[in-house]
C-alpha cells in the first residue's frame, strides 16, 4: 500500500451492508490511501449494521440510495456536486436476484425475475457511470464486482451468470466510450467471498471449501484483498489501464 497515493480523491461506495461486504473492504483501502469517502446503503434497516463502519472511516456523506430509485440516486450524485469540486471514484458492489430464480435454472427463469437481477446487478452500474461522467471532468475510475460464473458455468450460480456476464460486457463498452475524457472502467471479479447476498447460493459453503481447496494459492480472497485491488486499479499505476476483468480468486480462473 502507497500512503497517501488517493490523497485529496473522492470516492463513492454503493453497496455497504455491514462488515462483511466487499464494498466495506473496498472503503478500508480507499481511505487507507488518503480518499475522502462517500458511502450509501440499499435499505434503512441496513443503518444499523454500518453504523461502526461509519463511525471509523468518517466519510463525508452517508446517504440512503435504492438504486431501483431513480429519485434517489439523483439525490445522492446532487450532494456529491454541492459537497465537492469533483468525483474521482466510484464503486459499484451491489447485487441481486429472487431466490426462485437464482435457486432454478436458467431456462425456467421468469421474465420479471430476470429484469429484476439485470437492473439492479447491471444496468444500475450504467446509471451510476452516467451520474459520475459529469462529475468525473478530470478523469476517474468506474468499478463494478463481478464473478467468474459470468465466463464460466458454475453450479448453483444460475441466472446471475447471465447477468455477471453482460456486467462485464457493460463495462468494455463504457471504457471505450468514456476514455477519451480519461474515465477508466474494470470489472472486479473476486473468488466466492462470505457475503450476505453470496449467502443466497445453494450449497454457498461447498463452493467456498472447493475453491480454496483446487485454487491454485490454496486459499481465497477475503474481502481486504479485494480492497487493495480495487485500490490500486484507482492509483496512477493504474493510468493506462482500463476495460479489464481482474481476478483476485487465488488464481481459479486459470483452471479448466
Amino acid at each position: 500500500m502507497t500512503v497517501g497515493s488517493l490523497a485529496g480523491k473522492v470516492a463513492l461506495v454503493m453497496g455497504i451492508a455491514n462488515e462483511d461486504s466487499i464494498a466495506y473492504g473496498v472503503a478500508k483501502a480507499l481511505k487507507a490511501r488518503g480518499a475522502e469517502l462517500i458511502l450509501t446503503y440499499q435499505t434503512e434497516k441496513t443503518l444499523k449494521y454500518i453504523q461502526p463502519i461509519i463511525d471509523e472511516l468518517q466519510p463525508g456523506i452517508v446517504q440512503l440510495c435504492d438504486v431501483q430509485d431513480e429519485a434517489a440516486m439523483a439525490a445522492v450524485f446532487a450532494a456529491i456536486a454541492k459537497k465537492y469540486p469533483r468525483l474521482d471514484i466510484a464503486v459499484h458492489s451491489i447485487a441481486f436476484a429472487q431466490k426462485d430464480d437464482l435457486h432454478g435454472r436458467v431456462v425456467d427463469s421468469s421474465a420479471a425475475g430476470f429484469a429484476l437481477a439485470m437492473d439492479v446487478s447491471c444496468h444500475s452500474f450504467i446509471r451510476m457511470a452516467h451520474r459520475a461522467e459529469p462529475l468525473m471532468d478530470q478523469g476517474g475510475t468506474l468499478l463494478a464486482m463481478s464473478y467468474y460464473g459470468a465466463e464460466k458455468v458454475v453450479p448453483n450460480y444460475g441466472m446471475m451468470g447471465p447477468v455477471k456476464a453482460a456486467l462485464e460486457s457493460a463495462v468494455r463498452y463504457m471504457a471505450s466510450e468514456l476514455g477519451p475524457k480519461k474515465i477508466r472502467v474494470h470489472a472486479v471479479s473476486p473468488g466466492p467471498v462470505k457475503t450476505r447476498a453470496a449467502s443466497g447460493i445453494r450449497e454457498f459453503d461447498l463452493l467456498i471449501s472447493n475453491g480454496a481447496g483446487n485454487a491454485p494459492l490454496r486459499e481465497l480472497p477475503g474481502i481486504d484483498d479485494v480492497g487493495e485491488a480495487c485500490a490500486f486499479l484507482c492509483e496512477d499505476g493504474a493510468a493506462r489501464m482500463t476495460g479489464s476483468t481482474l481476478y483476485i480468486d487465488g488464481g481459479m480462473n486459470i483452471l479448466a
